[in-house]
């Protein structure tokens, strides 16, 4: 009897022992960026572990027991490795932080394609979005293309078999639209009311040096001011108003606006998409796990001009 006993023990114990093994599994939140430093904790048993870059971590997991995951700033989550699907990811849910606004994933999660085009029109047809990362934005959208036009089809109720072109051309066409339509507003406002614009105090979203400077950038380049506004942050949101103040031509501003905005819809979207594909295939890694370099590289590039020119132009000033 004792020897039956001990044998049970053994087969217990080795049972526990090939169950719990170091599992690499992948924990990130709902922008899918890396959780980072997270505690696992398994019955009354809890330890620390971090993730790396990617979100990729190894874990001593039992493959069916259920654990808990938890992170500051995170929802706890409950899981069992083996009901997991086949990518092996957890995912936690990032409370909101006032930074996230400045992640193009966060409008990508929580509106998908009807937040994205808002915040094309709004750049320029509500004056309110200088702030919000439009470039990065589109790129990321060129990325997750096939996703934004699956969730609008949803949205109807269609489910139609579709190909990566259609895809593509219908979101560069939609956010096209939305950007034609937001600087149509900002140039009737420039018409309107925009020279009294000039008297008005600085506040949140409106700030008089940024109108000053589209004033200046449409004077050095006249019409073409309107194609290379697309690509420029703050400028975009404040060129149309300007063409608007300076009674640019009607057809002339239809022309420039509707070039400039294909122009600056077609290079971000095809950028991501096909930069994607490429990267892929040629080093066989995703685009989709370096997000946050890409996003920083981005800002960087299409807000240097501006920075330059601010930091030139206060020399200037302080010359005179």
């Amino acid at each position: 009897m004792k020897k039956l006993f001990l044998l049970m023990v053994f087969v217990f114990v080795c049972s526990g022992l090939i169950a719990q093994k170091e599992i690499r599994l992948r924990v990130i939140n709902q922008y899918e960026s890396s959780v980072g430093q997270f505690t696992l904790i398994q019955g009354a048993n809890s330890k620390e572990f971090v993730a790396d870059k990617e979100g990729f971590v190894l874990l001593p997991l039992d493959s069916v027991q259920e654990v808990k995951i938890t992170a500051p700033v995170h929802d706890t989550i409950s899981f069992s490795y083996a009901k997991l699907d086949r990518t092996k990811t957890v995912v936690l849910t990032k409370s909101f932080d006032w930074k996230d606004l400045l992640n193009p994933m966060f409008y990508i999660v929580m509106g998908g394609l009807w937040i994205i085009l808002l915040i094309v029109f709004a750049e320029t047809g509500l004056f309110a979005g200088f702030f919000l990362p439009g470039d990065s934005l589109l790129f990321v959208a060129g990325i997750y293309s096939t996703n934004l036009i699956n969730e609008l089809f949803k949205s109807f109720g269609l489910d139609w078999q579709r190909g990566e072109w259609f895809d593509l051309l219908l979101l560069v066409t939609l956010i096209s639209f939305a950007g034609i339509i937001g600087n149509t507003v900002g140039y009737w406002f420039g018409r309107k009311i925009g020279p009294t614009m000039f008297r008005w105090k600085d506040n949140f979203f409106f700030k008089k040096h940024y109108l000053e400077q589209a004033h200046e950038f449409y004077d050095k380049h006249g019409g073409g001011a309107i194609v290379f506004a697309r690509f420029l942050p703050i400028v975009r949101t404040f060129a149309p108003i300007i063409a608007g103040i300076v009674g640019m031509d009607k057809k002339k501003f239809a022309f420039y606006n509707i070039l400039g905005c294909i122009a600056w819809v077609v290079s971000m979207i095809f950028a991501g998409h096909f930069l994607q594909k490429w990267v892929q295939a040629q080093f066989g890694f995703d685009l989709k796990d370096h997000l946050e370099a890409i996003i920083i590289v981005i800002v960087l590039v299409t807000t240097a001009p501006v920075l330059i020119k601010l930091i030139t132009g206060r020399k200037k000033k302080s010359e005179t």
